[in-house]
């Protein structure tokens, strides 16, 4: 079921879901998911930007440093007149080198039902790997 919440109660809501991370909006104002809104709002409003009604918002919900995976998180939502709701989200784990390892489309959502950040990022985690490191199979070349 959609649903469009206003600034504060769409950012509170992710954020009590653990989306409490940095995030881009638009693939620029890093900042937390609030302020990040906030700051791409206020270029609109400054001229800077042009307000576009599909947002992309970025961010990491596992990160341990540049030369580790990580797991990104895209969140795509839909902003009309002060509101959002959220439309799409990806999850993606990349190795160290920014290639994606696997990846996870959710749609159909709203900020109530995204899955909580830990939840969203073990749909990604390396069962694949794991299970042939213990297998002890070895591969010829």
């Amino acid at each position: 079921m959609k649903q469009s919440l206003d600034l504060n109660a769409f950012s509170r809501v992710l954020c009590d879901k653990g989306y409490d991370g940095y995030f881009t909006t638009q693939a620029a104002y890093p900042g937390k998911l609030k302020d990040s809104l906030r700051e791409y709002l206020e270029a609109c409003v400054k001229g800077i930007e042009t307000l576009k009604t599909e947002l992309l918002l970025t961010g990491y919900l596992q990160w341990s440093g540049d030369d580790k995976p990580s797991v990104e998180c895209l969140l795509w939502v839909k902003h009309e007149r002060g509101n959002f709701e959220l439309q799409k989200m990806d999850i993606v784990r990349k190795d160290q080198f920014g290639l994606p390892l696997k990846r996870c489309s959710l749609t159909g959502l709203s900020a109530e039902s995204v899955p909580k950040a830990s939840e969203a990022a073990a749909l990604v985690k390396e069962a694949a790997a794991q299970k042939t490191i213990q297998s002890g199979r070895r591969f010829k070349f």
